[in-house]
């Protein structure tokens, strides 16, 4: 059976993340004021897998080996059947 599968990956708290502060000191200088600014990576891909079970067991093991650093990253994953 065919699943769609996102991942959002965002660091862990307490890790620095030069990019969401930039972010923030940008939207500071254009007046605007937002507090606790943090930077996520979505990435969305299909894959052929028995069962969801199966399926979520797989995108674990690709988050853990590739997609980000377990130590300074934190996953989530959402699978849905592709319906097509």
């Amino acid at each position: 059976m065919k699943y769609h599968a996102k991942v959002e990956i965002s660091l862990k708290k307490g890790m620095l993340n030069p990019e969401a502060s930039t972010i923030q000191r940008a939207l500071a200088l254009l007046d605007y004021q937002v507090e606790d600014t943090s930077t996520m990576e979505t990435i969305m891909f299909s894959l052929e897998a028995e069962d969801p079970n199966v399926a979520q067991k797989q995108v674990v093991e690709m988050c853990e080996r590739l997609l980000c650093n377990p130590v300074i990253h934190d996953y989530h994953i959402q699978i849905n059947p592709a319906g097509d």
